[in-house]
C-alpha cells in the first residue's frame, strides 16, 4: 500500500471505484470478436419537436405560397434557402452539411413520423424510442433489441454509449455506458494508487458472472484511460465547438477511434420546443440550434473521414414536427409530420425521400399539421437491415412491415 494513503483512504477509494463501475452500467455483455463490417450507428435525438417546415421548407409553387401565408413572420425567405431539389430548400444555418448533401452522403426524408396521434412530448418520445407506436408495454428499446438480436452479437468492450442519461431506446441494455466525456468513465484521476487497481482485480477474480463482469469493466476503463490523459486532437483539421452537441460528438468520435467495438451511440440535443420567437433575424433561436447541429455534424464527419466513414451511419430524428400556422408568440406549436436526416458513405444521398403530402388545408393532418407519409420505422428499418446487417426487423420493430413501402435509402 502506498505510504501516502491511509487504510481509510485506500478503502474509500476502492469503494468509490466500485460505485463508479456500477454507475457506468457495464455488466453482462459479450466480448466476442467484432468480425463484421456493420456500421457504427450514431442516433441524434432532437428533443422538443423540431420545426421541419422551417428546416426543409418548400422552395416554389403553390406550397411555397401556402407556407409563406401561414408564417408571415417566421417563414425562411426562399432567396436564403440552400437548394436541395426543385421542390425543397435547406435552412441556411445548415450550410456546413449542405456540401455533404451535394456529395451524396446526406439525405433528407420529409413528412416522417409516428402513425399515432399525440402531441405530448413524453408520449411521442417514448413511442419513437421504444419502436412500438401506441404501445408502452414493452421492456426494451429498439436499439436494445437490435443489439440483442444482431447476428454478430454485442461484440467489443463497449458496444454502446449514451452521452447523457440512458435513453429509452437503450432501455434494459445493461452493457450501455453513460459517458458525456471520457473523464466520466475514469476511476483513476482522483489520486487512487496502483494498489487499489490491483485490489479491485483481486476482488473480481474468478469465473463467476460477477467476476467476469468486473474484469471486463476494468478492462474497458483501462481502454478509455488514454483519452483522459492526453488532449484529443481531431483529424483533418476538424474543430469541435464548445456547445453541448459538439462536445458529445467529439466523445463519440474518440470512442469510435478506440476500435473497442462501439456499435451504437445515442446522443441527445434538446431545446427544440419553439413555441415563442422562433426566428428573430438571422441569429434567431432556431437558426442558432441549426447552426450548432450543422457545425457539429460537419466536424464530426470530417474528423472521422480518415478510415471510419465507410462504416458510419448517422440518423437525426425528433419526436414530431410543428404546426403549419405560426402562433401569436411568433413560434410554432406541437404538430405531427417531421423530417429526418441520414448521413454516411452508405447513404444514397443528395436526395429528398418520401411522399410529399402538400400543405393545402385538406392535405394537412387534422387540418393543422404536415401529414406523415413515411413511418419513421421505415427509415430505421432500412438502416438496421442494410447498414447494421441485422435481418431480424420483426424483433427490432415488432408488427411493422418494412417491405410495404421501401425507400431505398442505403447502399447494401
Amino acid at each position: 500500500m502506498s505510504p501516502s494513503l491511509s487504510r481509510r483512504q485506500f478503502l474509500q477509494g476502492c469503494s468509490a471505484a466500485i460505485a463508479a463501475m456500477a454507475g457506468a452500467r457495464l455488466s453482462g455483455f459479450s466480448v466476442s470478436a467484432q468480425g463484421n463490417s456493420a456500421d457504427t450507428l450514431v442516433v441524434i435525438f432532437l428533443r422538443g419537436g423540431w420545426d421541419a417546415l422551417n428546416v426543409v421548407p418548400p422552395l416554389d409553387g403553390d406550397d411555397r405560397g401556402l407556407y409563406e401565408a401561414a408564417r408571415p413572420d417566421i417563414a425562411v425567405p426562399a432567396a436564403s434557402l440552400l437548394t436541395l431539389d426543385a421542390r425543397f430548400g435547406l435552412h441556411p444555418a445548415l450550410a456546413p452539411i449542405h456540401d455533404l448533401y451535394q456529395e451524396g452522403k446526406l439525405a433528407v426524408v420529409h413528412a416522417t413520423g409516428l402513425n399515432v396521434d399525440t402531441r405530448s412530448h413524453f408520449d411521442a418520445m417514448e413511442y419513437v424510442e421504444l419502436g412500438t407506436p401506441g404501445r408502452k408495454d414493452v421492456r426494451s428499446g429498439w436499439l436494445t433489441r437490435h443489439l440483442q438480436s444482431a447476428p454478430y452479437g454485442s461484440s467489443g468492450l463497449i458496444p454502446s454509449i449514451s452521452t447523457s442519461e440512458q435513453p429509452t431506446s437503450l432501455l434494459n441494455y445493461v452493457a450501455n455506458v453513460n459517458m458525456y466525456a471520457p473523464s466520466d468513465f475514469s476511476l483513476w484521476d482522483n489520486g487512487l494508487a496502483d494498489a487499489q487497481k490491483q485490489a479491485l482485480r483481486r476482488l473480481y477474480a474468478g469465473d463467476s458472472l460477477v467476476g467476469q463482469t468486473g474484469q471486463r469493466a476494468l478492462d474497458a476503463i483501462q481502454t478509455v484511460q488514454p483519452l483522459v490523459d492526453v488532449e484529443y486532437q481531431p483529424s483533418n483539421g476538424a474543430v469541435y465547438n464548445d456547445d453541448e452537441l459538439s462536445q458529445q460528438l467529439k466523445t463519440v468520435a474518440q470512442m469510435i477511434k478506440l476500435d473497442a467495438g462501439l456499435q451504437v451511440a445515442a446522443v441527445d440535443f434538446g431545446g427544440w420546443d419553439t413555441h415563442e420567437y422562433e426566428n428573430e433575424g438571422e441569429d434567431g433561436y432556431l437558426s442558432n440550434l441549426l447552426g450548432a447541429l450543422g457545425d457539429g455534424l460537419a466536424n464530426f464527419y470530417l474528423d472521422l473521414d480518415s478510415g471510419y466513414t465507410d462504416h458510419l451511419s448517422v440518423v437525426v430524428i425528433s419526436e414530431f414536427g410543428r404546426r403549419l400556422v405560426q402562433n401569436e408568440s411568433l413560434g410554432t406549436d406541437h404538430g405531427h409530420g417531421s423530417a429526418m436526416l441520414v448521413l454516411g458513405n452508405g447513404v444514397n444521398g443528395g436526395q429528398v425521400f418520401g411522399q410529399w403530402p402538400g400543405l393545402a388545408n385538406e392535405q394537412l393532418y387534422d387540418r393543422a399539421d404536415l401529414a406523415v407519409t413515411t413511418d419513421y420505422r421505415q427509415v430505421l428499418s432500412e438502416l438496421v437491415r442494410d447498414r447494421l446487417q441485422n435481418p431480424y426487423l420483426e424483433t427490432v420493430f415488432p408488427g411493422f412491415d418494412a417491405q410495404a413501402n421501401p425507400l431505398g435509402l442505403f447502399h447494401t
